[in-house]
C-alpha cells in the first residue's frame, strides 16, 4: 500500500508541475497588457519594458516559471500585482471559505446518495421510481435557478435566511451555518443526482451477483449482506464518481460565490483572471491542482482498502 501510495503522489506532483507550467505559458502572450493595465492610462512603451524588467518578465519564459516554481516550493508564491496582499496566505484564507461550504456538500451528498441509491436498488419497485424522479429532477435544473429559487423562498419571502454575504465560523458558528444554506443546497443537488445513480446502478449490479444469492440460501438477512457486503464491493465506482463531484463543486463554486457575493476562492479566482494579476492565477492554479491531487489519492487509497485488486503494484 505504502508503494502505491507514494506512486500516485508522484504522478499527481508531475501533473501539478505541468498545469502549472501550462498556466504559465498561456499568460505570457498577455503580460504586455497585463503591465499597462498595472501602470494605468499613462502606460507608454518605455514605462511598460521599465515595468517587466522590474518584474522579470523580460527574461526568458523558462527561467521566469523555473524562478517561480522554486519560490512555490518554499511557500513563497509572491504578491499580488495590483494589491500587493501575500498571495499564499490570502488563497488559503479564500479557499478555506469555499471549502467550508463544499466539505459540507460533499458529506451530506454522500449520506443522502448513499441512503436514496441503496433504497432504490434494494426495494425497487415504488421506492426506485421515486428515487429516478427525484435524480433526473436533479440532473434537469441548473444550480443557478435553483439557487434563485431558493433566495426567493427562503430570503425573501419567509426571510429565514441571508440572501447573500458569509459570516466565518470563528465568528459566529450559527450565523455560519445560516449563510452556507443556500449556496450548499445550490450545489448539493446536482451532486445528489449524480451520486445517486451510481450508487442505485451499481448495488443493483452487486445484488445480482451468485454471491449474494449464496448468502441468501444460508439465512443471512439481506439488510447484512446489503450493507456489509454489496455496498461494500460498489463502493468504487461511486469514490471514482464521488471525486468527480468535488472537482464539479469547486468549479461550481466559481458561480455561487458570485451570486451570493462570498469571499471565496472562486470569486478570487475570478477577480484575478479579469485583472490578470499572475501571481494570485498561478497560486489559485497551484493549490486547485494540489487539491485535486489530494482527494484523488485519498479515493484511491479508499479504493485500495474496499477492493485489494484495485492497488497497482
Amino acid at each position: 500500500m505504502f508503494f502505491y501510495a507514494a506512486r500516485r503522489l508522484l504522478s499527481g506532483l508531475v501533473l501539478a508541475l505541468l498545469v502549472t507550467l501550462i498556466t504559465y505559458l498561456l499568460l505570457a502572450p498577455s503580460f504586455d497588457g497585463i503591465v499597462s493595465s498595472r501602470l494605468g492610462m499613462g502606460a507608454t512603451p518605455e514605462s511598460i519594458r521599465t515595468a517587466k524588467a522590474e518584474l522579470g518578465m523580460d527574461r526568458p519564459l523558462l527561467v521566469q516559471y523555473l524562478e517561480w516554481l522554486s519560490h512555490a516550493v518554499r511557500g513563497d508564491l509572491g504578491s499580488s500585482f495590483f494589491s500587493g496582499e501575500t498571495v499564499g496566505h490570502t488563497v488559503s484564507q479564500r479557499l478555506s471559505v469555499t471549502m467550508s461550504i463544499v466539505v459540507v456538500t460533499l458529506l451530506l451528498s454522500v449520506v443522502l446518495s448513499v441512503t436514496l441509491g441503496v433504497l432504490a436498488a434494494w426495494r425497487g419497485g415504488r421506492v426506485d421510481r421515486i428515487v429516478q424522479v427525484v435524480s433526473l429532477t436533479g440532473h434537469l435544473i441548473p444550480n443557478l435557478l435553483f439557487a434563485i429559487a431558493l433566495v426567493y423562498v427562503l430570503a425573501i419571502q419567509l426571510e429565514l435566511l441571508p440572501a447573500t454575504g458569509f459570516t466565518p465560523l470563528s465568528e459566529d458558528p450559527v450565523a455560519w451555518m445560516k449563510s452556507i444554506v443556500i449556496p450548499t443546497l445550490a450545489l448539493l443537488i446536482a451532486s445528489v443526482a449524480g451520486l445517486t445513480a451510481q450508487v442505485r446502478g451499481t448495488m443493483i449490479d452487486e445484488l445480482r451477483k451468485d454471491y449474494v444469492r449464496t448468502l441468501r440460501t444460508r439465512g443471512i438477512p439481506m439488510r447484512s449482506i446489503v450493507l456489509r457486503h454489496a455496498l461494500r464491493n460498489a463502493g468504487g465506482p461511486a469514490l471514482t464518481v464521488l471525486s468527480f463531484e468535488f472537482i464539479a463543486m469547486l468549479g461550481g463554486a466559481l458561480i455561487i460565490e458570485q451570486v451570493f457575493a462570498i469571499p471565496g476562492f472562486g470569486s478570487y479566482a475570478f477577480e484575478a483572471s479579469l485583472q490578470g494579476d499572475v501571481p494570485i492565477i498561478m497560486g489559485i492554479t497551484l493549490f486547485a491542482v494540489l487539491l485535486v491531487v489530494v482527494v484523488n489519492l485519498a479515493v484511491d487509497l479508499l479504493n485500495g482498502w474496499l477492493n485489494p485488486k484495485a492497488r497497482v503494484l
